[in-house]
């Protein structure tokens, strides 16, 4: 980092929102997780998407590598810097227009966390398609750049499905307005598909049209028990496919028992695993769920709620886990997909994987059902046994036809195994595209690929 390239980006943002302070960048140099760390040269903080590119082309220009920061809640080090980078962060460009009730959809900065848009959207009696427990923190920009999924998903749809449109500044210092006002436009290549889920390995995503859906007038809520994980995945298969669907959620004993233990949040049913299920619609919901409850192999009663505060009191039952994650330490994450026909085998042989490696590691299992979609995250995993651990179970993974990455992205934790995803052709495609929009490889050079 030299002194005329500080000049030139306090030039650009203005002074105050350039930093050098060790201390500011030591606390920006680390994962979400607190797992891992890395070295960052300076902080810029541009207030718009043309400042966003006039700091793209100086870094460029001065041959200073540069990693995007958004609300830093990266579960696979996706905003850790490894070269001594520019961070740059989205976190001013936080203008929300307002609500479009008619074509109901609404324009935000990248900065904009994802709660400001919920409640924008329900201002107007609307709903945002996407949710996270990392909601208050996590921001639309980052969450477009990893195709991020979370507990709507089976309903909605990921994160690419909401993008009505895009700004984004390229690597060269020009900007891209990617914007229809139609429904359907087949015009040219597909920009916005092509940098959601690019994790800002392309360009910095700026802004954001979002389509937006019209909030069912009546849910309810239910938790289920099962003694086998087959026998929940059977009753999970019968849901996934309703059209009220609104969420299908799996959570372990381990993780139940932990959140009674710390937050005096217990689960209202027995069972080795727990499933909640949320249907809504247009009408009530509560036969459509018991008649489909009919054939499942529960292990008692299920909670049902009908009402908003019942419907809450069984929402924090999963809502929980992710505040429990932390209390022993930073938790090894492992973001996995896989098919619905392997997930007993992935839970059996995985528990088996970690008592092998790490004796002492609490398994903790949940996630999203409808897609096969689990987050597997081991408490008191010590660093040391991480890295043979990590590399058995990415094999397990493999074996068990599962996907390297289902909505968290590769970030740099994951980049060795994207072989697992992709044939050679495939990664040398993405590597072609790479080269193109950025041909020295200096945005989020970590990310993806392995310099």
């Amino acid at each position: 980092m030299t002194e005329s390239l500080t000049g030139r980006l306090a030039q650009i943002v203005g002074a105050g929102y350039v930093s050098t302070d060790p201390d500011v960048l030591d606390g920006r140099a680390v994962d979400h997780t607190g797992r891992y760390r890395g070295r960052a040269s300076a902080l810029v903080r541009p207030g718009s998407a043309d400042e966003v590119a006039a700091v793209l082309r100086a870094c460029r220009d001065a041959g200073a590598y540069v990693t995007v920061q958004g609300g830093r809640t990266s579960l696979v080090a996706g905003t850790v810097p490894e070269h001594d980078d520019v961070l740059l962060s989205t976190e001013r460009l936080t203008g929300i227009g307002d609500v479009d009730v008619v074509e109901r959809r609404i324009a935000v900065g990248a900065g904009v966390t994802l709660a400001a848009v919920q409640r924008a959207a329900s201002a107007a009696s609307l709903l945002f398609g996407v949710d996270l427990a990392a909601r208050d923190s996590a921001t639309v920009g980052g969450m477009a750049s990893t195709n991020a999924g979370g507990l709507r998903t089976v309903r909605y749809g990921n994160m690419g499905e909401q993008i009505l449109g895009l700004d984004i500044a390229l690597p060269d210092g020009s900007v891209v307005h990617r914007h229809s006002r139609v429904r359907r436009d087949n015009t040219g290549y597909d920009l916005t598909s092509l940098f959601v889920g690019a994790e800002g390995t392309l360009g910095v995503i700026t802004g954001l049209d979002l389509r937006l859906h019209p909030a069912p007038a009546h849910r309810v809520t239910a938790v289920c028990g099962f003694a086998e994980l087959d026998a929940l995945v059977d009753t999970g298969r019968v849901f996934r496919d309703m059209d009220s669907i609104a969420a299908l959620e799996l959570v372990d004993a381990r993780a139940s028992a932990l959140t009674a233990e710390h937050l005096g949040v217990a689960a209202p049913v027995d069972g080795a695993w727990q499933l909640l299920i949320e249907l809504a619609g247009d009408s009530d919901q509560t036969e459509r769920l018991a008649d489909a409850l009919g054939d499942a192999r529960l292990a008692g009663e299920p909670a049902v709620g009908v009402d908003a505060n019942s419907q809450q009191r069984l929402w924090q039952v999963r809502e929980s886990v992710a505040e429990i994650l932390g209390v022993f330490g930073p938790p090894l994450k492992f973001d996995v997909s896989l098919p619905l026909s392997m997930i007993d085998t992935f839970a059996r042989d995985s528990a088996e994987l970690v008592a092998a490696h790490a004796p002492d590691a609490i398994p903790v299992l949940f996630g999203h059902i409808g897609e096969g979609n689990l987050h597997l995250n081991l408490l008191r995993c010590s660093p040391d046994a991480e890295p043979a651990l990590y590399a058995a179970m990415m094999d397990l993974i493999a074996r068990c036809d599962g996907n390297v990455s289902s909505e968290h992205g590769v970030g740099s934790r994951k980049r060795d195994y994207v072989g697992m995803s992709r044939t050679d052709a495939d990664i040398a495609a993405m590597r072609t595209v790479k080269k193109a929009f950025d041909p020295t490889g200096y945005l989020n050079p970590a990310v993806l690929f392995r310099r």
